[in-house]
């Protein structure tokens, strides 16, 4: 009897560790801001009971991370108002035949060095991408955020400091917190 109530407690701690859903956290970071960005994200992912979080740059990042994900938020900086070159080339090498991405839920988060410099043109050119491959968009947590997460990084008061400043961080990880929340009721 002792045997059966191990192996029946293993059964059910794999049972909930397979069914756990996946969110990507993925990024191109040059300077580490929006590698701060990412990690903020990732937090207020890792805050939902039930997911497990995975946090790669692009460069790490592979097919098999993508397919695995149950979502996938992919963080740029922001270049003249687009997203970087890395992660234009990283959206262009997903897998389309077959739309293997198809239902995933996807977000983006930007940094920028300014205001007005092309934050929200880049979450969107991010977002239409997910939308092409027919993921589900997800947007920020109210409507401070409605694209996703931006932070200004250069322009004073916010560039003045070290890291994110905390108003920025805090939208990191309630998109995080948002998308990871609809991932544990769509696996439900």
């Amino acid at each position: 009897m002792k045997t059966f109530t191990v192996f029946v407690f293993m059964l059910a701690f794999f049972a909930t560790t397979i069914a756990q859903p996946i969110v990507l956290v993925t990024y191109h970071s040059k300077t580490g801001n929006t590698q701060g960005m990412a990690e903020a994200v990732a937090l207020g992912a890792a805050q939902v009971e039930g997911v497990k979080v995975v946090l790669k740059s692009i460069a790490e990042t592979t097919s098999e991370d993508l397919l695995e994900a149950a979502a996938i938020i992919v963080g740029s900086p922001v270049y003249n108002a687009n997203v970087s070159p890395e992660v234009q080339a990283f959206i262009s090498s997903w897998p389309f035949d077959d739309a293997p991405l198809k239902n995933k839920l996807g977000a983006a988060f930007v940094t920028a060095g300014g205001i007005s410099a092309g934050e929200e043109l880049t979450q969107m050119n991010m977002l239409q991408s997910m939308l092409i491959f027919g993921m589900i968009v997800v947007g920020g947590p109210d409507w401070t955020a409605p694209f996703g997460a931006s932070a200004i990084v250069g322009e004073p008061p916010f560039g003045q400091q070290e890291g994110i400043a905390p108003q920025f961080v805090k939208k990191g990880e309630g998109l995080g917190r948002r998308v990871a929340e609809l991932a544990v009721r769509m696996k439900q």
